[in-house]
């Protein structure tokens, strides 16, 4: 039988880990405040070349998160990150159509999803970040982000409710919800081995796609494969428009191991919004930074959504995030 990491092998190993990548850098991470945890600093590129990679470090940044390649190309890029004392900590997979009624849609998610995890491997990467479902399209009722009022099945995590009142215009919502979590969890547990045998974890994210909305239920979710080999990536601008991330942070706690830094603008009157450059929007980074702190969270912090700014100014900005400013 295979083994599988338990939860406190799993830490160990995470924290064994980013203290090597910490000595492995060469460098001397930014001053980070009055925070028991140092956190690392990364951004998005699709092709980490040597050229990308040494603009990168020279703006300050430790790593970067990768798209799929090659096996072969990837161990290029992983050369090229060992050389600078860069590294490639993660794989963006991105979105799969594991709830399609189109059996090739599943099947093509799933060969998508096991190159990256190939890709990981060969990067020498931790993880693959997975964002599993979409569910939305023309003539679907779904509530508005303040209306959320979740109730679940923490057995089976199908929506009982999704509003204080009137859930039957909901209910080809929540009928559509239900249909996801179970065909996006036999998708990742028959992924599962995989990822095990190439030792790259699966990070699930929950981006803009209508599913898990409230933290509980997110939690309920990964917690469900009981296995080290699936983790939640967190995107602290995703949820904005749900609710704070500083609220999600506590309910995730060590589910956690891996961040996106984005942010998210909300309207004056709280309802909507747009995605901003980071430190431009309302997430409250002082507040967040002591979040992470408190549930023991030292891993990276990727930019994404902020490609605009040069990478130096990025990196400025990072800086503040992480120093709880």
């Amino acid at each position: 039988m295979a083994h599988r990491m338990d939860r406190r092998e799993f830490l160990t190993a995470s924290a064994a880990a980013a203290a090597g990548l910490t000595l492995g850098a060469g460098r001397t991470a930014c001053a980070q405040g009055p925070f028991k945890h140092t956190l690392h600093k990364a951004v998005i590129v699709r092709k980490p070349t040597e050229e990308t990679l040494k603009k990168l470090k020279d703006a300050g940044f430790e790593g970067v998160e990768a798209g799929i390649v090659k096996p072969d190309e990837a161990k290029t890029y992983r050369e090229a990150g060992d050389k600078l004392g860069m590294r490639i900590h993660s794989v963006l997979r991105g979105w799969a159509k594991f709830n399609s009624d189109k059996p090739a849609d599943v099947e093509s998610s799933l060969k998508t999803t096991e190159d990256a995890l190939l890709a990981a491997q060969a990067y020498g990467a931790d993880d693959i970040l997975l964002v599993p479902a979409r569910i939305g399209g023309k003539g679907l009722a779904i509530p508005q982000p303040w209306e959320f009022k979740i109730q679940f099945d923490e057995k089976t995590g199908h929506l009982t409710s999704v509003v204080a009142e009137d859930n039957d215009k909901y209910r080809d919502y929540i009928a559509a919800h239900n249909h996801a979590h179970d065909t996006c969890q036999a998708a990742i547990k028959k992924l599962i081995p995989v990822a095990e045998k190439a030792n790259v974890i699966i990070w699930v994210e929950n981006v803009w796609n209508n599913l898990f909305v409230e933290p509980h239920l997110f939690a309920n979710f990964v917690d469900s494969f009981q296995s080290s080999w699936v983790r939640a990536y967190f995107d602290l601008g995703n949820h904005v428009k749900y609710s704070p991330p500083e609220q999600w942070i506590p309910v995730l706690g060590k589910r956690i191991v891996k961040c996106h830094v984005k942010d998210f603008k909300l309207n004056p009157d709280g309802h909507g919004g747009k995605f901003v450059n980071i430190r431009d929007g309302s997430v409250n980074w002082p507040v967040v930074r002591k979040a992470l702190d408190d549930i023991g969270y030292d891993g990276w912090m990727t930019i994404e959504g902020s490609g605009k700014l040069p990478y130096e100014e990025q990196s400025k900005r990072l800086d503040l995030i992480l120093a709880g400013k």
